[in-house]
């Protein structure tokens, strides 16, 4: 036993059903039902009588779940004294353009439950900076997207993205199923400022970034959709289903994916960085295996 399978396992009773248990876990039911049966044979007994309808607890489960309730909430009062011997602990997020958006509420909720008492910071960073703040030390940890000079910092990928470009409705181009860069070459694209990562600033400028037709200098999102809407500029950026009224977004079918991921400086994270990137990742994983 332990306390991860004694988490799902009352869980599982609480919610009465395998679907909703892994639902309210951020998983898949899967590796929820194996990891119950795994725990039905390291004790030798059936826990749970199973039903199209439900779950039912057995005479072994109830003797469990009494048991497994006193001892989560006795790990739970045990993290909250470690956590305040060992002072008040804070954590400063980077996010960049839409990556906190991606994140959504699910993540900051996840991470509240396991670190209630954790200061939570968040500092969006503009798209001159990759890292968020990273390699200034004015974040601990960062949700962003790649790729970026990563010598040394720590990226785990949560979820690839189809990138397309963002053009205005009235765009020759707009209307096209799909798009390659070739298609785009040659016409008016924004660009960084000088000093913009140069693997970020390549990876999103086109194949005209350097040329004299380039469009203007950008730092947000919200400047590079405007360029679109009044100049006619072109971008790309994650293949959007939702943007501004007079915009459109086509795939680019040779363009790597943009990859969403979680970054930090050096190799070791630290205890609760490590945490926050396990609550990520478990939670993209349940986004991913949703139909």
């Amino acid at each position: 036993m332990d306390l991860r399978s004694l988490r799902y396992f009352v869980t599982v009773v609480e919610e009465r059903h395998f679907g909703r248990a892994a639902a309210r876990l951020h998983m898949t039911q899967p590796p929820l039902s194996r990891a119950i049966r795994r725990l039905e044979t390291d004790l030798g007994a059936v826990l749970l009588d199973r039903s199209p309808a439900g779950v039912a607890l057995t005479a072994a489960g109830t003797a469990l779940y009494d048991e497994a309730r006193l001892l989560l909430e006795q790990a739970d009062h045990l993290r909250a004294r470690v956590t305040a011997a060992s002072g008040a602990a804070a954590l400063t997020i980077g996010t960049l353009a839409d990556s906190a958006q991606q994140a959504g509420t699910r993540l900051a909720a996840a991470f509240r439950r396991r670190h209630p008492g954790v200061d939570v910071r968040v500092r969006e960073a503009d798209l001159t900076d990759p890292t968020t703040g990273l390699r200034a030390g004015l974040v601990d940890v960062a949700l962003t997207r790649t790729p970026f000079d990563t010598t040394g910092i720590t990226v785990h990928e949560l979820r690839a993205d189809p990138v397309g470009a963002v053009l205005r409705a009235d765009d020759p181009l707009a209307g096209r199923g799909a798009l390659r860069l070739d298609d785009l070459a040659g016409r008016r694209w924004f660009r960084f400022p000088d000093g913009t990562d140069p693997i970020w600033s390549a990876y999103w400028t086109g194949p005209a970034a350097g040329s004299p037709a380039d469009g203007p200098v950008v730092r947000t999102v919200n400047e590079c959709l405007q360029a679109v809407l009044w100049s006619g500029t072109i971008g790309l950026g994650p293949l959007a289903d939702a943007l501004p009224e007079g915009l459109t977004s086509v795939p680019v079918t040779d363009m790597p994916p943009s990859r969403l991921v979680v970054a930090w400086a050096g190799d070791d994270p630290g205890p609760l960085i490590r945490s926050f990137v396990q609550i990520a990742a478990a939670l993209f994983r349940s986004e991913a295996a949703k139909p």
